[in-house]
């Protein structure tokens, strides 16, 4: 009985892991992507916007301008189409 017990809580355990890690591995990276989007600015204000660095909502790559100390983090640059 001693043994049955303890094959119960082992198979319990190892379930319950390879759950927690079939989840972990589901997980998306992606879903933060647009927090890593930086927009940069020519001061503390933010007047003018001297540069963006990231993806846009499209998932191409949006890198123009100069990288200040004023910056801000997050949401989605505009799908522009590229230029033919």
């Amino acid at each position: 009985m001693i043994k049955s017990s303890r094959t119960r809580i082992l198979l319990m355990t190892t379930l319950f892991l390879v759950g927690l890690l079939f989840g972990v591995s589901v997980h998306s990276p992606t879903d933060a992507a647009p927090s890593s989007n930086a927009t940069y600015y020519n001061n503390a204000a933010h007047s003018i916007v001297v540069g963006q660095f990231g993806k846009d909502c499209c998932n191409n790559t949006v890198a123009w301008g100069t990288k200040t100390k004023f910056v801000t983090y997050g949401g989605c640059f505009l799908c522009l189409p590229p230029p033919r």
